[in-house]
């Protein structure tokens, strides 16, 4: 998590969290901490919030005669801890998604599992039609507990340069 302590006043300060396009180079890594332990009632509730009505993830008679033998965590639940994991390291300052592409989902996520995430910068670049602005892709990896690889995508986000977040200009 990158954080700073902006001055506001004679002997004040205000954090301040996330990366502004300066701050990303190719190839870094940023492991996201803490984990995140996965209970059955988020997958619970997540499941039933969204109205997926699939009993694979909430009922545990029809979960044990799958595959799996237990109920699955909803795999839109994975995606959005993991991305919300990745949020102060990655998107704290971003003015948007762009896009998500490539979600993949080799290995299934159990209440219990807990999950750890870790995102690799692809690609930097200014933006060509607003020049306080840029845009960041990066590759996001989450693992689970053993260390098998439970999912992947790709995140692309628009992010502004130093001096031109909105955190830079409101005085909240």
């Amino acid at each position: 998590m990158v954080a700073e302590a902006k001055e506001v006043g004679p002997n004040r300060y205000r954090e301040s969290y996330g990366r502004s396009l300066e701050d990303f180079k190719v190839g870094d890594i940023y492991e996201h901490r803490p984990g995140r332990s996965i209970t059955e009632s988020d997958n619970t509730w997540f499941t039933l919030l969204t109205m997926n009505q699939h009993p694979l993830h909430f009922d545990n008679e029809y979960a044990a005669k799958s595959e799996f033998g237990k109920p699955l965590v909803n795999s839109c639940l994975t995606l959005s801890i993991v991305a919300g994991m990745s949020v102060s390291d990655v998107s704290q300052k971003a003015i948007g998604n762009l896009g998500w592409t490539d979600i993949v989902m080799p290995n299934p996520v159990f209440v219990g599992d807990t999950l750890y995430a870790e995102s690799e910068v692809l690609a930097v670049r200014e933006s060509k039609s607003r020049p306080t602005q840029g845009i960041v892709t990066v590759k996001t990896t989450a693992t689970k507990q053993d260390g098998s690889v439970v999912m992947t995508f790709e995140r692309t986000i628009l992010v502004p340069k130093r001096g031109h977040a909105v955190d830079d200009k409101v005085n909240y």
